[in-house]
């Protein structure tokens, strides 16, 4: 799998077990953000997301590795990381937490949903799908495919139509956990990446 290295941008993504839905009502989007910010916040910063009824998107940046080694949460793990002497292996030691971090939020959000729908198993695909972002044009692209996915499958016409990405969390001026201003950058202004969102480009 492709390591989480700080610093660096990734499209994360993954579906539900089966045909299960990993979000069966409105609160439970609501929840999974809030298990979002808990565990993913403190080590990436957030530039798009979409959650769907089986599937999500997330568009992320790996924080420094200096902010996330504070986020270490145990005496033993700090310590474990500080005596590592090899450049590699501090990146290593903090890809894996990183990618721990996003197991946990599935697995604090599963243990919830399961519990509350008298549900056993697993509720994700095992192994969450990353994918490295390495150019301005290509994060530009993945930005418009994650909030124009509710529009492709269907569920709405118009891309503000849902509720349930970051797209009108960066056209308001409301507290969002979105880096608003840099993805308006990213596309120029407000009105061009309005423009960007009429219609799917090609990845």
């Amino acid at each position: 799998m492709e390591p989480l290295i700080p610093e660096c941008s990734y499209h994360i993504y993954n579906h539900s077990n089966g045909n299960d839905l990993l979000f069966k009502e409105e609160k439970n989007y609501f929840y999974f953000l809030e298990r979002y910010k808990k565990f993913i916040s403190p080590v990436a910063n957030t530039y798009a997301y979409c959650l769907m009824p089986n599937h999500f998107h997330i568009i992320v940046k790996i924080r420094k590795e200096k902010e996330i080694v504070l986020e270490l949460r145990s005496d033993k793990a700090k310590e474990k990381y500080n005596k590592l002497e090899i450049v590699s292996d501090k990146e290593n030691f903090i890809s894996l937490f990183v990618s721990k971090q996003f197991s946990n939020l599935f697995s604090s959000y599963s243990q919830a949903f399961n519990k509350m729908y008298n549900r056993k198993g697993s509720l994700f695909i095992k192994n969450f799908k990353r994918k490295l972002i390495d150019n301005d044009m290509y994060f530009l692209k993945l930005i418009n495919y994650v909030h124009l996915n509710p529009v492709v499958h269907g569920f709405v016409q118009n891309v503000e139509e849902w509720r349930f990405s970051s797209y009108n969390a960066i056209l308001s001026d409301g507290q969002t956990l979105v880096k608003r201003e840099e993805v308006i950058a990213l596309f120029d202004d407000l009105d061009n990446f309005k423009y960007c969102h009429l219609e799917p480009m090609e990845i």
